[in-house]
Order: structure tokens, then sequence, then C-alpha cells
């Protein structure tokens, strides 16, 4: 049953002044015992009041792929100006600047040929003359530069170490080339030297208590064009981690050897780091599998590092959306949101739906529900969280001001109808298909790289696809609907109950799970539609499940039989303008799973949705006086994903 906040708004929804209060002053409270959570207890009892948002998947010019497609000056220096609300310069020579600045920023630069393409480009004598250098340079000087982006992909595809060469040969490619490659290394003193420039650039812009810089890259593995990418995550200053140099792709494409490496940065230095994977949606079955890399079944041991190191799953970027897939979820109304499901990152290997499931972040929660009960660890115990992959140093997610994946596609006449790739690839994408997603929310004490880094870690985080909604979720078993009411709302959740990304203690009895969610729109954006609560679980057979419950709903809306007619949609297509019309500003619900079984392991997760806005394709034709794209939606339904709460039965002998 759903449990009402009041006897006069049956759906849960609390009174406007009441969540103000609740989500905007959060006094001080002691917490729960540190011996009751999983998550790290607040320090002198306190708890995380503050909710930060950020990116931490940004590419600069000095990743190879984002110079080759045309950012050839916006470098981290420009890209931590943007992202702290200063205003900077495009590649396309159009001033950008965000609405809001950000809170924090990963510049996650590949680590593979990390600042070279900038260096070959202009002679630098420090690669000019080496092996690679030439090559490359060979490259410029005949006008077939994109040979410099097809090589960079093929050693982070493994291509080089691949006898079945044939499936590489796209684009020019030959087997010749891909032999020539071995051997073909950034001079250590070179790479060691761009890489304590990194780490000294977003030193130089960490401002504790105003704006985090995190240090970090991207491990760029993709076996067979499959994307397996992480974000390195490190909670240091460059002090530590100048002492060692990325890992990369080229030195192993396995993530086990990435986890080898990240505990011996931390064995070497006594400093803290973490992985981050990518969404799986373009790994053809790979980033979510129940196999190792090299085809093992995944064991206790492996399941337990991967918990240990990969916290957090990036569920919305710019290649579309991971949360779920209508194929996986046909029961739920909202899954085909922003989805690429046609191939794989290379474009070269097509999509099968056999697949799907071993891609999409739902799909790989239930998988590990099933898992843990085989081998009594869960894999893919992650929380969520959003970033936008950008390419053009530029880290915005919002509809109206997309800048888009590459600079190729910053905002111009018929941007959206160009090829994603330039170049005969073997599935064609446009770039109306790319998402203008996202950002991850995170709740910490205080915007500092260690507070940070310590919620991320504890998984108290969120995705959003660009909206700065903020949303709180907590699970106990004592939560009543007045508890939405309370000045020390925070507090008292956290007394009684576990966090986003906390586990549930075992109940007393036979007693079924309260869980209490507030959700506040943007203050720019738009209004909220609904509340739901994603559910799966695994039953004694080994078989798992989902089940998305609607809790709450704008407008008065009733929910009956789990059912709520759509919020309505005052999108004017022709202005791309919307009305906050519909929807509400505050939305808050305190629900009680009514199909509750403590024999059964289970995950729970909020996804809020706003009212429909329009799409940043929507925008675009409004600017340029242009045709809409047909082939997508004129507008959106912009959403957050909570990091879920576990339960876990106790054993019985």
């Amino acid at each position: 049953m759903q449990i009402r906040s009041s006897d006069h708004n049956p759906n849960g929804t609390a009174p406007l002044a009441g969540l103000l209060f609740v989500l905007l002053l959060l006094p001080v409270w002691p917490a729960q015992a540190a011996d009751q959570a999983d998550y790290s207890p607040p320090v002198a009892h306190d708890y995380p009041r503050q909710v930060f948002f950020g990116d931490t998947h940004l590419h600069t010019n000095l990743s190879p792929d984002a110079f080759t497609f045309g950012n050839r000056t916006l470098s981290p220096e420009k890209a931590f100006r943007f992202a702290r609300g200063e205003t900077v310069t495009s590649q396309s020579g159009v001033k950008a600047r965000l609405a809001r600045p950000l809170d924090f920023l990963l510049v996650s630069d590949h680590a593979e040929f990390l600042g070279i393409f900038p260096r070959v480009f202009a002679d630098s004598p420090d690669i000019a003359e080496t092996k690679l250098g030439r090559r490359w340079r060979n490259y410029i000087d005949t006008d077939r530069t994109e040979l410099i982006l097809m090589e960079f992909g093929l050693m982070s595809m493994g291509a080089i170490e691949d006898p079945d060469k044939e499936k590489y040969l796209i684009g020019g490619v030959t087997p010749e080339m891909i032999d020539e490659l071995k051997g073909m290394n950034v001079p250590p003193d070179l790479e060691r030297s761009i890489w304590e420039k990194v780490g000294e650039v977003a030193d130089r812009f960490n401002d504790p208590g105003q704006f985090t810089a995190f240090i970090g890259y991207e491990w760029t593995s993709m076996p067979g064009g499959n994307n397996l990418h992480r974000n390195v995550l490190f909670r240091d200053g460059s002090d530590k981690t100048s002492q060692v140099v990325p890992f990369s792709s080229m030195d192993s494409g396995d993530p086990e050897d990435l986890w080898r490496y990240l505990a011996a940065y931390e064995e070497k230095t006594g400093g803290r780091v973490m992985a981050i994977p990518h969404n799986g949606n373009v790994s053809n079955g790979l980033m979510f599998a129940e196999t190792t890399l090299d085809g093992a079944p995944i064991d206790k041991d492996y399941a337990e590092r991967r918990m240990r190191w990969e916290r957090v799953v990036e569920v919305t970027q710019i290649k579309g959306d991971g949360e779920t897939h209508p194929f996986l979820s046909p029961n739920d109304e909202f899954a085909d949101y922003e989805t690429w499901d046609r191939a794989n990152l290379s474009f070269n290997t097509p999509k099968k739906k056999s697949m799907l499931t071993f891609e999409y972040a739902r799909s790989a929660l239930r998988r590990g529900l099933a898992m843990e009960q085989r081998l009594g660890a869960n894999p893919y115990q992650f929380g969520m969280i959003g970033s936008t992959d950008s390419h053009t140093g530029l880290a915005t997610a919002d509809e109206d001001n997309f800048f888009g994946k590459m600079s190729s596609a910053e905002p111009a006449p018929g941007r959206a109808r160009k090829s994603f790739f330039p170049g005969e690839l073997g599935v064609e994408l446009r770039q109306w298909a790319t998402a203008a997603s996202g950002y991850a929310a995170v709740w910490a004490r205080e915007n500092t790289r260690e507070s940070l880094f310590d919620a991320i870690s504890r998984r108290e985080t969120y995705a959003t696809t660009g909206p700065r909604i903020t949303v709180r979720f907590f699970g106990g078993w004592n939560f009543e609907p007045e508890d939405l009411e309370r000045p020390d709302f925070a507090g008292h959740a956290y007394r009684e109950g576990v966090p986003m990304g906390g586990e549930l203690p075992q109940p007393k009895g036979r007693q079924s799970p309260r869980f209490i969610v507030s959700a506040l729109k943007d203050p720019l954006g738009a209004n909220l539609d609904r509340i739901q609560i994603i559910k799966g679980w695994v039953d004694e057979a080994g078989e798992t499940h989902e089940k998305v419950y609607n809790v709450a709903a704008s407008d008065n809306r009733k929910i009956k039989h789990n059912r709520v007619r759509p919020v309505g949609n005052t999108v004017n297509v022709a202005e791309a303008t919307y009305r906050n019309s519909i929807g509400d500003p505050i939305l808050g619900v305190v629900w009680k799973d009514p199909d509750f079984d403590p024999d059964q392991r289970a995950f729970y997760y909020v996804r809020v949705l706003e009212i429909p806005t329009p799409r940043w394709t929507t925008y675009d034709a409004r600017f340029f006086g242009e045709e809409r794209v047909k082939e997508v939606p004129a507008w959106t339904q912009e959403r957050a994903y909570t990091s879920p709460i576990w339960f876990t039965p106790e054993r019985r002998e």
C-alpha cells in the first residue's frame, strides 16, 4: 500500500512550505550509529547537507579524438574556467558560458597518447623525431590526418595484438598498417611531463569550498570496438598522482589489470583512487557481462574486486542513456529515453538483442542480485551518476545550451543532420541522435576533493540528464508520512534509515521497508511530473524481476492500480518554449513496499521525471530558422536517477 503524507493529499505529495524547509535549510542533527550503516558515517555528528553538481567525464584538446575532430584550442585550463562559470570562446568562435557554474569537474582526457596530438601538429621537438612523430607528421603533410585518429583507435581496440586483423579493415586501414603500429610508443619522459602538467593545472584551479578540480584520465579499452572505458578519478593532489603515470589500454585492455594498477597506486602513495565505468550501451554486451574479459565465469574474488574499485557507474551521457531499454523493460512506459542501440563504438559491429541485457544499468543491478545469491558477492552493486563525455572542453548538458559531442558538432545551421563520425563506417549515425546529457549529483559535507570523493565512494550520488533537480532518498523500517514535515527531516532520515547507496539493516519480523523521497525542481528549469521507485529482486530459483511503482504525481493526479494519467504538454514547438503551468515544483512521499518478501534480495532506486520540455534539436531549429529534424521527438522529459538502496536477507544456516 502507498503511505499517504496527508489525508487531503492522496498522492503523497508534501505541502510546498514544509518541503521547501526540508530541502533548503537541512539543519545539523546527530547521525545514525556507525555500526548500523554500510556507508561512511558522518564525522562529528554531522551528515551531508549539500548536493553538488559536476561532470566527471570531459575531454579537451589533449585527447587525440577531440583534437582531430576540431578541438585545437580548448585546453584543460579553459575547461576549468568554463566549468566554474567564466566565459570562454568555443572552437567555432562562439562565446560560451554556463547559466550556473558547476561545483566540480574531472578533465578525463584519454591516457592513450595524452597530449601528443597537439605536439605532433606543432612539430614539437620532443616528439617530432621519434618513430611515432615522423609517421604521424607524414599523415599531416599528405593530408591524411584521419589516419592518425584511426590508429589511435586501433591501438585502443587491441588490433595490433589480434590475429584476426581483417575485422579492423575500414576507413583505409590495412593489415600492414596494423602490424607497423607495434612499438609506436611515446617517450617515457615526455609522457611523465605531460601527466605532471595535467596535475599541476588541476591543482591550480582547485579551490576547496568553492570549486573542486579533480585529477584523472580515461582508460580507453575497447576490444574489437566494444566500449569498456573507465574514468580514473583520484582523490589526491599532484604531489601523489605525479608519482605514477596513467595506465592505458595499450598497457592492458583488461579491467582486472586496471584494478591492479589502482591498488598499486594506493599502496605506493597512501592515496585513494577509483574507476568509473561508462554507460555500457556501446559495449556490445561486455560492460556488465557474467564472464571476465578472457571468457571465464565471474567468481567471488572478481566480484569483490569490481565492487571495491568501481563504486558508481555513468548511466547517462551524450552517447545515449543507459538506465534501461524498452526491450529489457517492456512494461516501463519511460524506458525508451535517448536510446543508442545500433552498434558498438567502432560502428562496424551491429547490435544484437542478446547483447542488451549486459549493457544497461537496471539489468546489471538485477543480475548482480542473482550473482550474489550464487557467489556470495555482487559485482554490480554500484551507484549512479551522469556526465557529459563532451570532447569540446565545454561541460554543458543543457538542452538550450548544448555544444555537442565534438567541436565539429558545435552549434551551427544543419548540425543535427551531420554524420556523427565522418568517413565510411558500417553503421550510419547522425548528430541528432546525441543527447544533451548529463551531470553527476553528489551529497557531501563540503565542496572538496576529499569530501566529494568519499561521498562518491559510499554511493551517495545520483544522475541527472542535465537539470539541477534536488533529490533525497532514504530507506528504513520506521518512516511515517509526517516525517516529510519534520524540520529535522534529513537528520531524522539518517538516524532512522540509510541514504541512497546504502544497505537496509535487517528487519524486526517480516515488516516491509519504508522509503522517504523528496524532490525539488531545478530552480531555473521545469516543474516535476512524478516520482517513481524502481524495484528489482531475485527469487529462490535465481530468476530476477523488476517493477516500476508510481509513488507521487503532480497536479493532484490520482494513482490507481499503479497507473497515473500523463501530466500533459505545454511545449510550443515552433517557438521552442514551454510553460510551468502544469506539474509541481516539489514532490515528496513516504512509500511502503506492498510486495516485500524478507527472504528475497532486492534493490530500490528513484526516478524523478520533469514535465515535457523542448529537446536541443527543437531549440536549434528555432534559433537557426530551419526545419526541425523529424526523426526525433520535438520534446523530452528530463529526469534523475538515484543510486539504489539494497536489501539482503539475513543468512540462515
